[in-house]
């Protein structure tokens, strides 16, 4: 629960930290899961987990952010600024998978009315993709993440 308080705390913070304007930069890469091709842009930083797919008005069909965190813990995330629903799906540190989840956007709601989506075990990366994504490419709970060089 202290972690959780954290990551919250944290997370109320650096939104603070960044304005509507404020451009953060993603490099994107090549990456597959269960053997899908995707084209995903990588958060590794503070301020680029920070910012996510905020103010985004849509995704495209194989397109992504890959959250990639230096260790493997219980992985909290809300869906502050962000306009369209999306699937995400919690990976080990082993590149398996371990949990997928449907977030609603958190449009026109309050930051204190914002629901925080866990991870249902320690995680080290999160992959957000557009709702039903991992529904409709059959993919499952197990399947392998492989980031490509």
């Amino acid at each position: 629960m202290a972690s959780h308080l954290r990551c919250f705390v944290l997370a109320i913070i650096l939104s603070f930290s960044f304005t509507a304007n404020a451009t953060v930069t993603f490099p994107k890469k090549k990456i597959t899961v269960a053997g899908k091709t995707l084209s995903v842009e990588v958060a590794t930083t503070v301020e680029q987990q920070a910012q996510g797919l905020m103010n985004r008005s849509s995704l495209g069909d194989n397109e992504g952010m890959l959250f990639v965190f230096s260790n493997e813990e219980t992985r909290f995330f809300w869906m502050k600024n962000t306009l369209i629903d999306l699937s995400i799906g919690y990976f080990n540190k082993d590149g398996k998978l371990i949990d997928v989840q449907e977030m609603t956007s958190g449009k026109g709601l309050a930051d204190t009315a914002l629901p925080s989506y866990a991870s249902a075990l320690p995680a080290k990366y999160a992959l957000e993709m557009n709702k039903g994504w991992f529904d409709k490419n059959k993919i499952k709970v197990g399947a392998k993440l492989k980031i490509n060089p």
